[in-house]
């Protein structure tokens, strides 16, 4: 016990206890987030003649943009570490390839079919690594718990991208794509990869739980009835009452002018 309490009275213990506080807290920190990778499992890893296979389909039509081994040029960014999701959203939702250089990155019919998305994906992800397609159990619905993916789409999606996920305009002439035609994969993916102005929502921000929540609600929406009549693009609850107004007063305007065309008419 004497030499216990010498060594405590040291001037260097506290630092000591901070240190190992410090290494306890490091050890916890990666054993959770090692669980919470694991829950997040994603498809099983590509082969090598699928790397093999995305590598050449990469060189013929994604090199010119971003170089021969994806580091990127002064038409195209890097892809090395953006991982399979990021390729496989933007392959998939025709954003890329692009037609043309600085063209607009807006949703179109895709240039390649699955299995060449995907090997593309593969052939990126065996670079650096990076956020991995999902598994199909990670976006499916069944069990997901529609009303908190509600509350979580209104704080985290709708500023941009609507109550309903219809899109709208941003600041510097950006936008958010609506969300009528995206896949629950696509809508997974988005959130892992942050495309374009949208920001990354990790499994620390939002759970992959939360995040099939949030994908049941999206693609319930869709189907759902619209309780005041017209959708009018699902842009909004008071759309039609703007909309009748605005019919009103043109009405209004209408009428007044030819009563007064009338009266000039009789005079």
């Amino acid at each position: 016990m004497s030499w216990i309490t010498a060594r405590r009275r040291h001037p260097a213990a506290g630092y000591a206890v901070v240190l190992l506080g410090l290494i306890a807290i490091g050890i916890i920190y990666a054993a959770i987030t090692t669980q919470g990778g694991a829950a997040s499992a994603a498809a099983p890893p590509a082969s090598r003649q699928e790397t093999a296979e995305g590598q050449a389909l990469f060189a013929q039509t994604c090199a010119t943009c971003h170089g021969m081994y994806a580091q990127g040029t002064s038409t195209g960014p890097s892809l090395i570490g953006v991982g399979a999701a990021a390729v496989d959203f933007q392959v998939s939702t025709g954003r890329m390839p692009a037609a043309e250089i600085g063209a607009e990155m807006a949703r179109k019919p895709p240039r390649f079919d699955t299995k060449q998305t995907h090997q593309l994906a593969a052939y990126i992800a065996s670079l650096a690594g990076g956020p991995a397609i999902p598994a199909p159990e990670q976006v499916s619905t069944a069990g997901a718990n529609v009303g908190l993916g509600q509350q979580l789409f209104v704080t985290n999606c709708a500023q941009c991208h609507n109550f309903v996920g219809a899109g709208g305009d941003l600041t510097y002439g950006k936008y958010a794509p609506p969300l009528t035609a995206s896949t629950p994969t696509q809508i997974y993916e988005a959130m892992q990869t942050g495309p374009e102005a949208m920001p990354v929502f990790n499994d620390t921000t939002i759970t992959p739980s939360q995040k099939r929540d949030i994908v049941a609600y999206v693609t319930e929406t869709r189907s759902s009835p619209n309780p005041g009549g017209f959708s009018l693009g699902r842009v909004g609850p008071v759309t039609e009452g703007l909309v009748a107004w605005l019919g009103g007063m043109a009405a209004l305007v209408a009428a007044a002018w030819w009563i007064a065309a009338k009266r000039r008419e009789q005079a």
